[in-house]
């Protein structure tokens, strides 16, 4: 199943299951390249206004077990579990009851990710979709992340990736090993931030009434333009 613009037109993919995936399709590429690759694909419009709704009821779910959630995007979200286990156990536990809701009231599947910090919940909860648990207890820091390939860090780009794969760094764990000063001559400020992330580290809280950092919009053109007036509209 691809969701995005009209096969036979243009525009681009907004999202790809994950049979579609294996042909290459992914977010953001042209939709006539995933006709191309997947051509036996089920091709479906994108309809915001159902994300959105799923979204507010998945949010909901969410604000239950905790007044502190900060939501990432329409289907992403960090929720604060500190000084909840009286009420609903320990944290591993508050994600799989949560997991379980988001099924039985919204009929979708969740990951989650269980952790001491935002960097270590967001790479667990990537590492066994789609429908998976990951919990990384205190101490486990350094030993989770040291086999993982550099991308999974935030702050590595493709740039970045291609820069430390070029120094020789290709697991988090190499990158831990690299002395910080290193880090910092080649990379700046970003050098010791990665040092730290490497190791696990990671204080910033969970926020959520954050002002957001950026608006855009897009619009695909069904023909190429060259009418300088009309792009600046």
């Amino acid at each position: 199943v691809i969701v995005g613009a009209d096969p036979g037109g243009r525009g681009v993919v907004a999202a790809a299951s994950y049979e579609a995936r294996r042909f290459g399709v992914h977010s953001a590429m042209p939709i006539s390249q995933a006709k191309r690759r997947c051509p036996n694909a089920v091709f479906l419009p994108v309809n915001i206004a159902k994300y959105a709704e799923d979204s507010a009821e998945i949010m909901a779910i969410l604000g239950g077990y905790s007044p502190v959630v900060e939501p990432l995007s329409l289907d992403e979200a960090f929720l604060d579990a500190s000084g909840t286990e009286r009420l609903f156990g320990p944290p591993i536990e508050i994600a799989r009851t949560i997991k379980q809701r988001i099924r039985e009231d919204v009929g979708l599947t969740a990951s989650a990710g269980v952790a001491p910090n935002k960097l270590l919940a967001k790479i667990a909860s990537a590492l066994k979709k789609p429908d998976g648990l990951v919990e990384v207890g205190i101490g486990e820091e350094e030993s989770f992340l040291r086999g993982l390939p550099i991308s999974r860090l935030w702050g590595v780009g493709k740039v970045t990736e291609a820069e430390l794969r070029g120094m020789g760094i290709e697991t988090i764990g190499r990158l831990a090993a690299t002395p910080r000063e290193l880090l910092e001559r080649r990379f700046g400020k970003n050098g010791a931030l990665l040092h730290d992330l490497a190791h696990g580290r990671d204080s910033r809280p969970v926020e959520p009434f954050g002002r957001p950092k950026s608006v855009g919009a897009e619009e695909t053109f069904q023909e190429d333009q060259r009418d300088s007036d009309r792009l600046r509209r």
